[in-house]
């Protein structure tokens, strides 16, 4: 981590003022991407979260969410347990790589602990590996729902021309498998322990002669305790040279989680192999984990 970044929370005009640019930096958007600042300071005046990682006076980086419940039926009303909705984490491209992210997302679990609130959710594109990473792996999320196109036709740079299907994770903040993840008590696995344990790779890809990987038409039936599932280790990269490719990945992986997760699968744990110049990413999916700690 950078040591020269702070992080606090916002509170003034001027603050919240940088938290506007920053998305438009982020996103490289439309105008109307932009949660403005009056929505801002109304939701972190009123239990939300509106916290900014700063070199100096300049933001770099900032995190947003606010309390919500997990989603009810008429007959659950009774039932409704609240939890934090982190909304959105940006970070300057010039900071990118430098640990502001998990900065970030380690003040935002303090805050919420605080409140006495011990599971935060969110929503992330399930084919960036870079997210999954901090997601998944370092922070210690899992995941068993997934949303088809929940924010419709987006207008920004990173998400125009395709549909903006979602993982919702859950953060169980202060369960002891979070809690190792965080403090390092917990070794990292690799594929090598993946595979020994018996996990199934259900899509291998195969390259193409861009060098991009390319989706299995007919992905292997999902079976055993461990599956293993490839996403791109560079989707923005697809999207922005292969459009077609990008629509492949994004309508192959939807079908596969949707069928994996009704069949009792959840999402616990995300590795990123690097081997003679080649990048593959992959998902560690539990069958039953209903212990989540």
């Amino acid at each position: 981590m950078d040591h020269s970044i702070t992080i606090r929370s916002v509170h003034s005009v001027a603050d919240t003022l940088q938290v506007e640019e920053m998305q438009r930096e982020v996103w490289a958007g439309s105008e109307t991407e932009v949660i403005p600042l009056h929505m801002l300071l109304t939701v972190a005046h009123n239990g939300g979260l509106l916290l900014g990682a700063f070199v100096g006076e300049r933001m770099v980086g900032f995190i947003f969410g606010f309390i919500g419940t997990d989603e009810l039926t008429p007959d659950r009303v009774a039932m409704a347990r609240l939890k934090h909705c982190s909304h959105q984490l940006g970070v300057h491209p010039d900071y990118r790589g430098r640990g502001v992210g998990l900065m970030l997302k380690l003040a935002q679990r303090e805050a919420v602990i605080d409140q006495g609130i011990s599971l935060a959710t969110w929503t992330y594109d399930p084919l960036m590996s870079r997210n999954a990473y901090l997601n998944i792996r370092r922070l210690g999320t899992i995941c068993r729902t997934y949303l088809r196109n929940v924010y419709g036709d987006l207008r920004d740079d990173l998400n125009r021309g395709l549909p903006t299907d979602r993982f919702q994770v859950e953060w169980w903040l202060t369960t002891p498998r979070v809690t190792a993840r965080l403090d390092g008590s917990r070794r990292s696995l690799d594929m090598e322990h993946f595979l020994s344990s018996g996990a199934k790779l259900i899509n291998e890809a195969a390259l193409t002669d861009t060098g991009f990987p390319q989706p299995p038409e007919e992905p292997s039936d999902p079976e055993g305790t461990f599956l293993l599932i490839e996403i791109p280790s560079d989707f923005l990269d697809i999207k922005r040279t292969d459009p077609e490719l990008a629509l492949a990945w994004r309508l192959h992986s939807r079908e596969l989680f949707e069928r994996v997760f009704a069949a009792g699968y959840l999402v616990t744990d995300f590795a990123h192999v690097s081997d003679d110049n080649e990048q593959r990413s992959y998902y560690l999916l539990s069958h039953g984990e209903a212990k989540l700690g």
